[in-house]
């Protein structure tokens, strides 16, 4: 008897590790870099973005992940922190290609962008082997897919010319408006939203005076009082900024103190606190650009923000982005089609993507990898009001799209002398 147990156990025994070669060994996982502000007064941003690419992550993978020859493989968000400053995110970057990642994944500050662009393109030279690609998803600064455009970075937002022209739209028929205030961050990013508005303004409204035009030092600022009452000693009926994380939302706030009564044309005033800081004092004069928003018409764009909800239920975690989504369907996409995860093979799907989901369409344009997409121009007002479902951040408000601009129409020229390998 013992000596048949002996046998049934080394055939089960030999059996079981049979079939556990027979089974394909599990591939590793496709790790992308998130180098972002995680820490100091931009961390609420890169903890922003942390959970819209977990999410369209978490999406890939219930789908059974990137589909490789050798066998699906996962997608991982893989987090590091550059503070919001150049060198730390410089040291990120080393670290993340000394632990094997050829993904990098950035966006909050084209200044940050530009450095790694640089790197990128050097580290790519010098060691072609462990090339890396750069996947951009809010770094606006035109110049990045213009004079400094590189093979290895694709931008997936709308740069700030973009953007420039789409507010320009709502804002140039606005007869009321006589004069604006121009405010900006004091960096590339902050300095070409005020140099575009400058010339925008000029040709379409030269009637509209501009009656204030500074910049102020990103991220550092902690009282926006003064600015803002200088804003309302202009006379000024109305503040255009492309400012964005704190340094927006403690300016609206200013703002309100002050008791400053006019429109705010904002890249980036639908999220982050600003619809709460000015309740009631916004409905009708905060006005917002972006490539998509909750109150978007259409059932697949509200199922796709109720499914982001139901995912991050807390008020403070309700900021998803469009472009985020896209660009984890575009990487996952250019992936299986390539049929690898070489860089160049990668890059060249990439440079041809071209997706809808959720009811919203994006192509790169191959020419300077700057991603192609409609885009919406919205202004703040109560929930409940016609085209306002969805509230932002449990504040009791939220955006109304008033204009749609197709992307034939988005599309801006470009001047990249792209060099390919």
């Amino acid at each position: 008897m013992k000596k048949f147990l002996k046998h049934l156990l080394l055939a089960l025994f030999l059996g079981a590790s049979l079939a556990a070669l027979a089974q394909p060994a599990a591939q590793p996982p496709i790790r992308i870099a998130l180098i972002e502000s995680l820490s100091g007064p931009f961390a609420n941003t890169g903890e922003a973005v942390f959970r819209n690419l977990v999410w369209a992550t978490e999406r890939v993978n219930a789908r059974g992940g990137v589909k490789l020859a050798g066998g699906p493989r996962q997608l991982v968000i893989e987090r590091y922190d550059n503070k919001g400053q150049n060198e730390e995110a410089l040291a990120a970057l080393r670290s993340a290609i000394d632990d094997g990642v050829t993904l990098i994944a950035q966006g909050n500050s084209s200044a940050i962008a530009a450095v790694l662009i640089d790197a990128i393109n050097k580290h790519n030279q010098r060691e072609p082997a462990k090339r890396v690609l750069f996947l951009n998803y809010s770094a606006v600064d035109p110049s990045l897919t213009n004079e400094k455009c590189s093979y290895w970075h694709f931008r997936f937002d709308a740069h700030a010319d973009m953007r420039m022209a789409a507010l320009m739209e709502v804002l140039k028929d606005d007869n009321t408006l006589k004069s604006i205030y121009l405010i900006g961050q004091d960096y590339s990013f902050g300095q070409a939203v005020l140099r575009e508005a400058r010339k925008q303004i000029g040709l379409q409204r030269p009637d509209v005076q501009i009656v204030g035009d500074e910049l102020h030092p990103i991220g550092r600022v902690k009282d926006f009082i003064p600015y803002a009452v200088k804003i309302k000693a202009s006379g000024a009926q109305a503040v255009l900024t492309g400012n964005w994380g704190n340094d927006l939302t403690l300016l609206i706030k200013a703002a309100k103190e002050v008791g400053f009564e006019g429109k705010f044309y904002t890249f980036y005033g639908n999220a982050l606190g600003v619809p709460a800081a000015l309740g009631d004092a916004g409905v009708g004069k905060v006005i917002a650009v972006a490539e998509w928003f909750p109150n978007a018409p259409g059932a697949s764009s509200e199922a796709f923000y109720q499914s982001f909800r139901q995912r991050f239920p807390k008020p403070q975690d309700d900021y998803v982005h469009m472009r985020m989504q896209l660009m984890i369907e575009a990487l996952a996409q250019s992936i299986e089609k390539a049929g690898a995860t070489d860089s160049i093979a990668v890059a060249d799907q990439l440079e041809r993507a071209s997706l809808t989901f959720s009811g919203h369409h994006g192509a790169m344009r191959g020419a300077d990898h700057q991603l192609q997409q409609p885009l919406m121009v919205a202004v703040m007002d109560r929930q409940g009001a016609p085209g306002v479902k969805f509230d932002v951040e449990g504040s009791g408000y939220g955006f109304r799209v008033i204009k749609t601009i197709a992307l034939e129409h988005a599309e801006q020229p470009q001047s990249c002398k792209m060099v390919r390998p």
